[in-house]
């Protein structure tokens, strides 16, 4: 069991790591909202990914390549609005406070964005059917525990290392209050270039080029 439960660490913590358009929704939020508010977003993969795993293991690996294009168009669009509403908080930035505590209703609408951003996007597709689906279906197949326990290994790092990525983003922030314009602006840009680059290699792929 250790050895599929250690797999699952290392695989979730190269994930949170890796830079891609949810760490960069992480830090629009963390700039805008301060890391109370984003902290809470970090829970958006156990509410997107369940649904992602069963297609990916059980459909969408028999699909034709064109409907992970349509899916990738259909991220960068969702992208786009979440870099649209970024950059329209980083024109109304000031250096208040947001170190307050989360409204409820607000950390539900944060949970949920990341949620439909992340179901949205490639990556957790690709990722799950071949790297990580392999490794959980031969485990279970050993042994339901093997499996689960990758799951919990996996999830414990993903989880753990996006909340130490916000809480770095918001520290630093609270450290020099211009730091958060900073993270602003670079998550505008972030947020913009893969929902361009998504729109672009999935209509590239639609096309057959």
């Amino acid at each position: 069991m250790l050895p599929y439960l250690l797999r699952g660490l290392i695989l979730g913590s190269t994930a949170a790591v890796q830079p891609g358009p949810f760490q960069a929704f992480l830090l629009s939020l963390v700039a805008r909202d301060g890391w109370r508010r984003a902290l809470p977003a970090v829970l958006a993969p156990l509410v997107s990914d369940p649904p992602i795993v069963a297609l990916v293991l059980v459909v969408l690996t028999r699909l034709p390549e064109r409907w992970l294009a349509v899916l990738q168009i259909g991220g960068g669009v969702f992208l786009l609005y979440l870099g649209w509403g970024a950059w329209r908080a980083f024109r109304q930035w000031t250096a208040s406070d947001t170190t307050s505590a989360p409204a409820r209703g607000r950390a539900l609408t944060a949970i949920l964005k990341a949620a439909v951003m992340n179901a949205l996007s490639p990556g957790p597709y690709l990722f799950w059917a071949t790297i990580s689906g392999p490794i959980l279906v031969a485990g279970w197949r050993e042994r339901p525990a093997l499996g689960l326990a990758f799951l919990l290994g996996f999830y414990v790092a993903l989880i753990g290392g996006m909340a130490l990525f916000v809480l770095v983003a918001g520290l630093t922030g609270r450290i020099d209050p211009r730091l958060n314009r900073g993270l602003a602006a670079f998550a505008v840009v972030a947020l913009f270039g893969f929902g361009l680059y998504q729109l672009i290699t999935g209509a590239r792929a639609l096309a057959g080029v």
